[in-house]
């Protein structure tokens, strides 16, 4: 746990970044940026520009990632939303709902080998979301389709130790919190299903608060993702330029007790990656709530600046 000047503890939560935003870089120096810049951990996108899961030795590649990881004493978690790493035409495709079979087994593969990265790099958790309803698929048929694939990913999350944390996605089948207990409800509640709780989308769609959403969701927390977002419009802002309030949603999220990686995800901005990187620390160590200790003093007070009541 990072202290301020005073040795008092500075905040519970640990912060990422996303290497889907640093696709300029190589995976060996964006760790290595990261660390320097004072982050816990990495949120890892298997790509072909860094992990890719489908060249060869993928088992070799993981353990020198691994190594890496632990030389510089960084977290982890994978997530699987690359673009175009399973097909070079169709952005996100296949899904876990596409019409044919063969499809859907291929996204089925890339989970499950992203659930032995994840194993093999010690991750917190392994990510994933549902996909778009394809055309002429009614909602039934999609959600069938949905819990029938999973099933097997669920099954060897939970051999390998893993939890699965499904992200709501605006405009996807599974597009809000909502939908994620509904899914959650028709597996029957299994131990690996998790959320992937991404605090722009809950600003963008969900009919609370970004802060709301986090204690409500509490119980099945399992990895956070963090940028700005303004209402009604899905776009990853960097932090500060759209209209989320931040430090109620950190301490909001410091109370629940997560212990996982609040990662940094502006896929958009790779082109200028590192400056987002080196700013987007400082910001959330601003937001994020003290904590005592009691071996120094009073650190009760938030962040000078902060918005917190």
């Amino acid at each position: 746990m990072r202290r301020d000047t005073n040795g008092c503890a500075r905040t519970p939560l640990r912060f990422g970044y996303g290497t889907n935003g640093l696709a300029d870089l190589r995976l060996d120096d964006a760790l290595a940026l990261l660390a320097d810049l004072g982050y816990d951990g990495v949120g890892l996108t298997l790509d072909h520009m860094h992990l890719d899961p489908l060249a060869p030795d993928l088992a070799a590649r993981t353990r020198r990632v691994a190594h890496r990881l632990d030389e510089l004493g960084l977290g982890v978690t994978v997530e699987t939303g690359a673009r175009y790493v399973l097909d070079p035409r169709r952005k996100h495709g296949p899904s876990l709902l596409d019409a044919g079979p063969d499809d859907r087994a291929r996204r089925v593969g890339l989970l499950l080998r992203a659930v032995r990265v994840a194993a093999d790099l010690g991750a917190h958790a392994v990510h994933c979301f549902s996909g778009v309803v394809p055309a002429g698929t009614d909602e039934d048929t999609a959600w069938k389709r949905l819990a029938e694939t999973l099933t097997p990913v669920l099954d060897a999350a939970a051999t390998a130790g893993v939890p699965l944390a499904v992200e709501p996605e605006p405009g996807h089948l599974l597009a809000t919190l909502a939908d994620f207990h509904h899914l959650r409800r028709t597996l029957g509640d299994p131990e690996p299903l998790g959320l992937t709780l991404d605090l722009g989308h809950c600003q963008c769609l969900e009919p609370l608060p970004p802060a709301d959403c986090v204690r409500d969701a509490a119980p099945w927390l399992r990895h956070v993702q963090i940028e700005d977002m303004r209402r009604g419009v899905h776009e990853h802002l960097p932090l500060g330029d759209g209209e989320i309030d931040f430090p109620p949603v950190l301490a909001a999220l410091a109370a629940t007790g997560y212990q996982g990686l609040t990662v940094v995800e502006l896929p958009r901005h790779s082109h200028a990656g590192p400056h987002f990187a080196a700013r987007s620390l400082p910001f959330l160590r601003h937001a994020a709530p003290f904590v005592p200790d009691p071996a120094h003093g009073d650190p009760s007070a938030t962040p000078e600046g902060s918005r917190t009541p």
